[in-house]
């Protein structure tokens, strides 16, 4: 099984919809985790009504509430310096743009944008 780790500043909107696309697309041979430097608190809402996939059961959290310590793949969303160092095999910068606080448009062109993603580096193999 391949860990994976999505990075964001607030672990609430970005990171949380590649987590869960991760876990739609890779089904049994992805265990996906997301995390924040600076988690927010919650998940946004636009994300949770809007990304396509359930992810409303998803809590908006720092590396401290992650159960692994290391994993196979991370993937920062452009966090550049607030992104900490996680130890894995494989670190990937995306530099996907904040949609928080944009108008709905933007938000889904960033969704749509996650989800291709993830449905690529799933298709390598990781």
């Amino acid at each position: 099984m391949i860990r994976m780790l999505f990075v964001c500043v607030e672990n609430s909107c970005r990171s949380q919809m590649a987590e869960g696309f991760a876990r739609f697309y890779g089904k049994e041979r992805i265990e996906a985790f997301s995390a924040g430097s600076r988690p927010s608190g919650r998940v946004n809402e636009m994300a949770i009504e809007d990304a396509g996939i359930d992810i409303s059961s998803h809590l908006s959290k720092g590396f401290d509430a992650l159960p692994h310590k290391e994993f196979d793949v991370v993937v920062t969303m452009g966090c550049g310096d607030e992104c900490p160092f996680v130890p894995a095999k494989r670190r990937i910068d995306w530099q996907i743009r904040d949609p928080k606080g944009k108008p709905v448009e933007f938000f889904r062109e960033v969704r749509d944008e996650i989800s291709i993603k993830v449905q690529s580096l799933l298709a390598e193999g990781v």
